[in-house]
């Protein structure tokens, strides 16, 4: 049996007190919300906090509130929640599917969205117990020097695989952060770096505590996903596209690459060809051609790269046709 490490575990009442918190208490400590990516993470030994912020005590965090222009979703909200709320599947139906795609039934239950947001990024090498990442010398992400999957690499490989992001971002969703310093706003796509070690953009000190959610007026947003099996597993490739109609032609565009690389990839070539165009067999066929150059994924995670890269097209297609059909 994995057991956790001895950690300090303290509880806010408000948001204040939980940014002092994780200022005095350092790099030495993590937030936690429904635990689900880091209590696991901790029994295996690849985070190791000495001090545990729990967030379950914070009026506001868990709340869902819709304004003229979109929805906030506090980042405590629990993602059965947000699945299940018949005003999210009635504006973003997109977003509710990507959601109850994550994980299974009791891990939604428990998992929150503002956790899935900052998923740790995840690889073969990476994701195992501590006796077996000792067995092969560590690795760049934790305690080790060499990223496995690419021996020459500089930077480690490891990817991104949170659900949500890939529609968030086509649907231009922005996230609030809060520090000791304040509160600033970001594009959810600014989040993230293509790095998996340093692979959020935000300051460890700072908390995420809530996300907007903007309507999509003339338009619709889905998700798409790869993965072995039906349920439990992480997208080893998810698409997410949101287009916006002029008429019968494309407004705009916005395709999202999730599961390729250390952070959600955006297909700029693929939207270019969309924009001012029916979304038709023949430009949903040339956008999706285009996509696959983007699409990098290494052998760090289930199934052959190559067939990852090449399941791109198709992917992209069905979500453009599904699209395309509404």
């Amino acid at each position: 049996m994995l057991r956790l490490p001895r950690f300090r575990y303290l509880s806010p009442a408000s948001l204040a007190e939980a940014v002092r918190m994780k200022s005095d208490a350092g790099p030495d400590s993590s937030f936690v919300a429904g635990g689900t990516d880091l209590y696991p993470n901790m029994k295996r030994r690849q985070q190791t906090p000495g001090v545990v912020i729990g967030l379950s005590r914070i009026a506001g965090l868990n709340a869902i509130r819709f304004e003229a222009g979109g929805a906030w979703l506090g980042a405590g909200t629990i993602l059965s929640d947000i699945e299940n709320d018949p005003r999210v599947r009635g504006a973003w139906p997109g977003l509710a599917h990507a959601i109850s795609e994550i994980s299974t039934p009791p891990l939604r239950n428990m998992g929150t969205i503002g956790g899935n947001l900052l998923l740790d990024t995840r690889c073969n090498y990476y994701d195992q117990n501590l006796e077996w990442r000792q067995a092969i010398d560590y690795c760049m992400k934790k305690d080790g020097e060499i990223c496995w999957v690419a021996p020459g690499s500089p930077r480690c490989l490891s990817v991104q695989s949170a659900d949500s992001v890939p529609v968030l971002i086509a649907l231009g969703a922005r996230a609030r952060l809060a520090s000791a310093a304040g509160e600033r706003e970001i594009p959810v796509e600014e989040l993230y770096r293509n790095d998996g070690i340093h692979y959020l953009t935000k300051t460890p000190d700072e908390l995420l505590t809530a996300v907007f959610v903007p309507r999509l007026p003339g338009g619709r947003a889905v998700y798409k996903k790869l993965r072995r099996r039906g349920a439990f597993d992480f997208p080893v490739l998810s698409v997410g596209a949101a287009v916006r109609f002029d008429g019968d032609r494309v407004a705009e565009a916005r395709l999202v690459l999730g599961g390729v690389a250390s952070a959600p990839v955006r297909l700029a070539r693929s939207e270019e060809v969309l924009r001012g165009r029916p979304l038709d067999e023949a430009s949903i066929l040339e956008a999706a051609k285009a996509a696959a150059g983007p699409s990098r994924p290494m052998d760090n995670t289930d199934f052959s790269f190559l067939w990852r890269k090449e399941m791109t097209k198709k992917y992209v297609e069905r979500a453009l046709r599904e699209i395309a059909a509404s």
